[in-house]
This record gives C-alpha cells, structure tokens and sequence, in this order.
C-alpha cells in the first residue's frame, strides 16, 4: 500500500505500513531542523528595508520589521547592538540590517537578529532628519519667543567640543584677541558612537553647576565642531542633544560645522554662529573698543560737568562788570570809622582824667590800720563756725530710721513670709504663682512651697479615676484628697 494512499488517509488509528523506517517527528524536533538549515544556508545577510513597528522592550532590546513593496521580515537586535548604534531607529527610515537570519519556533516563522544597522543611504539620513526636526519643532523646541540675549561681558565661557581639535584652539585664540576671558571646556566626542550622549551630558552639566562653587558657573555655553559631512555631524542632530540645548538654563550658542551646514542643535540653541571663531566673537566685545567707548563717554562726561562751571564763570564776569568799585561802597563807611576813633580817643582820654580824680579821693581809705582791722573781724567770724559731731549723728539716725521703715515694707511684701504661719504657695510648671482654683484646675501639676520643703501634687479635676477600684484603709493606702 502506497504511503499516502486513499485508503491509509481514512485509517482510525496510525499504522505503519510495509517498508516505512521513517518514524514520525515532533514539532520540536522539525522545528530544531528548519532552524538549522535556514542558519547554516543563511549564515550573514544583508537586507535593505524600511523600518516597521519599531519597539523597546524593558530588557534594552530591539524587535521591529523590515518591508518593501511586496514582502515584511521580522527582526530583532539585542541589547548589546542597540547601545553601539549611531541614530535612533524609528518607524519609515530606509536602513540597511547586517545579521543572520534564523527561526522562531514559537510563532512559526522567520527572523533576522541584526547585529548591524545603518541608514540607507544620504537620501534616508536627510528624511529621518527631516521627520526628527518635524516632530521636535511641534513641540515648541525651536520657538523664538524661548530663546534668551546673550550677557554683554561673560566672567567665565564653557565650551563643549574635544580637547584635540582646532575648533578648541580657534576659539581660545579668538577671545584673548578680543577680551581675555575664564573658559571652562567640557571635552567631548563630536562624532561616532557614545558622541551625542557625551555632548548633551556636557550641556546638562554645565547648567547642573551651582552659582557660587568652587567651580564658576558658566554665563555663556559654546557647542562647537569643525565641519564635515552630514555623517559627521549626526550627533549634533541626535533628539537627546536638541533637548539638553532646549532645556540649558545657560544661553547656548551653537557652532557647528561650517556656514552652509545646519544641525538641529541650531535650532534649539538661543544663538547660532556660522563657524566656532564667530561663535567666540558673539560671545564678548573688543575690549579695546570697550576701552575707547569708556574713554569717549568719560570724556564727554567731564565736558558736561565743566560746562556749567565755564557759564558760571562768563555770568560772574558779566555781572561783575556791572559792580560798583569797592572803594566806592567802602567810602562812607570809612570816614565814619575814622570818625568814631576819634571820638573814641578823646573818650578814652577823658575817662583817664575822670579815674584818676576818684583814685585819689579814694586813696585815703586804703590805709593798712584799716585793712588790718577788717581782716581781724572776717577771722573772727570765721572761728565762731564750728562743725559739731551731734549734726552729723542726727542726720545718720534720720537716714537709719528711714532704712528700716522700708525694711519693714519689704518683709511685710515678701509673698514667702507667711509660709511660717502654715500658708503655702501655688506655683505651676513654669513658676507663676497661681493665683485661682480655675487657673489650677487647668494644669496638669502643681508645686506647693512651704516654710520647709516644696511638694509637687495633681488637681482632683485631671487625675484619672479608675473605676470599681476604691482604697480600704485595711489595705494601708491612702487616696490623695482633692486639693480643693
């Protein structure tokens, strides 16, 4: 009987028929099979299609289809490859995948694991950034109204380029030409893998500086390159860059590449210079024309301060031409002045005269019996004041006597003097005295001061009561009263 004929077809149960040594293969095992023929015919590939269904997943690898007119390829690219790519793969760019192409059992069908993959083409690479400043612009990342002036005169300039190149050199040398200024550099990549993660990292650190730091924060960020291809400058189009520059609270200024080429970093940055050496022009003045407009305006400055001084000077002149002479306003002044002196001397004269006539009617009385008898009665006077002791003590007994009335005052206010006679003082937990069962009934503990001792106690209205449980005076304890 023929393998496949009729009448084996609708058999109930599975026989083997006569010369058949072929056993039947599992689904595993058939599957293992075609595994292993599509790998070893299919060993290295390399496919040309447009990106489908792009996805992420949270283990960092990258599942996506492959298509064109007529026919759809599954792929996947492992963690390891997705971290070494050069752009970031989205839906409808045309790529070119180098892999192997292998099978997946689960789903029964056939797949590529890319272990390369790179844009088809400068055709595709200008579509993708095309789509990329499409999607980035919608956003409002290249807004004008969010780009910031640049300050007239930076005290410190960062600049994120590599350390190696000239762009670094160039821009170095520009600003000691015109205003020596502090420069930070932030060395980077500016091209091929890990380049457009360094260089936002760069951004995003500068902006991160505190204000007042070991490290000056810069005023002004400088992103620079030299020129080159498309391919070249690809990092500087790359979504994680445009957003860092978007997001610096730092003014940046964008220089890269040449005049003629234009990265996304230019749109996103506050200001764009058409080669580095601009980029460190726009970024601080001439200090020597600084210097000469400083010179300008100080000198007009002192014009318009002199000014007024000069109108002053030719307005004094003026008015005093029309001044009388100064001996002509002194004249009258003058002769009345010589004629009080004279008038003075004569009185003088006369005063003489009149002094001299009294001196000598005046001299009789000036005899040294009188002068002596005169002093005789002052000592007299003088020895009949004494000092006597009993005024003093009089006055020490008053005062003493008024001491101890004050005295007396005092114990009779001291609020601790009746603590003798059985009273006590109620005081609270911050030490004021209280003075009223209402204020006590509101704290939580008391202090009562007597004459020997002070006793800290509990107001009745605040102890808790703990019910069916009463003190026997069998059992020896004695429950605290109420206090009021």
């Amino acid at each position: 009987m023929p393998p496949f004929s009729d009448e084996a077809s609708g058999a109930l149960l599975a026989k083997g028929t006569p010369g058949d040594n072929a056993a039947p293969l599992s689904i595993t095992e058939i599957s293992a099979l075609l595994k292993r023929t599509v790998e070893d015919r299919f060993g290295f590939v390399r496919v040309r299609g447009e990106l489908s269904g792009v996805k992420r997943a949270a283990s960092g690898h990258l599942y996506m289809s492959l298509k064109d007119e007529g026919a759809r390829l599954d792929g996947v690219m492992w963690r390891g490859g997705v971290q070494r790519l050069a752009f970031l793969p989205e839906d409808g760019i045309e790529v070119i995948a180098t892999g192997k192409l292998t099978t997946y059992p689960g789903r029964s069908n056939y797949q590529i694991v890319i272990e390369r993959m790179e844009i088809a083409g400068e055709g595709a690479l200008l579509a993708l950034l095309a789509k990329t400043k499409a999607r980035l612009e919608a956003e409002g990342l290249f807004d004008a109204a969010r780009k910031r002036a640049l300050p007239f005169l930076p005290t410190a300039i960062g600049v994120v380029t590599s350390p190696t190149g000239a762009v670094i050199r160039d821009i170095l040398h520009r600003l000691a030409d015109r205003f020596p200024t502090h420069v930070l550099v932030w060395p980077v990549l500016v091209q091929g893998n890990g380049a457009a993660e360094q260089v936002a990292a760069a951004v995003r650190g500068f902006s991160a500086l505190p204000a007042v730091g070991s490290i000056p924060r810069p005023d002004v960020v400088i992103v620079a390159r030299g020129g080159g291809s498309i391919e070249d400058l690809w990092a500087f189009n790359e979504e994680v860059v445009v957003r860092a520059i978007a997001g610096s609270t730092i003014p940046v200024i964008s220089a890269v590449g040449h005049e003629t080429d234009t990265t996304l970093a230019d749109f996103a940055a506050d200001l764009r210079a058409p080669t580095p050496t601009a980029a460190a022009e726009m970024a601080v003045p001439v200090r020597e024309e600084l210097a000469l407009q400083l010179a300008d305006l100080g000198a007009r400055q002192r014009r318009c301060a002199l000014r007024p001084v000069q109108l002053g000077r030719e307005r004094l002149a003026a008015r005093a031409q029309r001044l009388p002479r100064p001996e002509t306003l002194v004249a009258a002044r003058a002769q009345q002045l010589d004629d009080l002196a004279e008038r003075l001397r004569r009185g003088l004269a006369d005063r003489i005269v009149t002094a001299r006539a009294t001196l000598e009617r005046s001299a009789g009385r000036l005899s040294a019996p009188l002068l002596g008898a005169q002093l005789r009665h002052a000592r007299q006077q003088l020895d009949a004041v004494r000092l006597r002791p009993a005024d003093l003590t009089r006055r020490i007994a008053q005062e003493q006597a008024r001491l101890d009335a004050l005295e007396r005052v005092r114990l009779q206010l001291d609020p601790r003097a009746p603590l003798g006679r059985g009273y006590a003082l109620v005081t609270g937990p911050d030490g004021h005295v209280v003075t009223g069962r209402a204020a006590a009934a509101k704290l939580a503990a008391l202090t009562l001061e007597f004459a020997d001792g002070q006793l800290r106690v509990v107001p009745a209205s605040t102890r808790p009561v703990r019910s069916g449980v009463q003190s026997s005076p069998k059992s020896g304890g004695a429950a605290q009263g109420d206090l009021f």
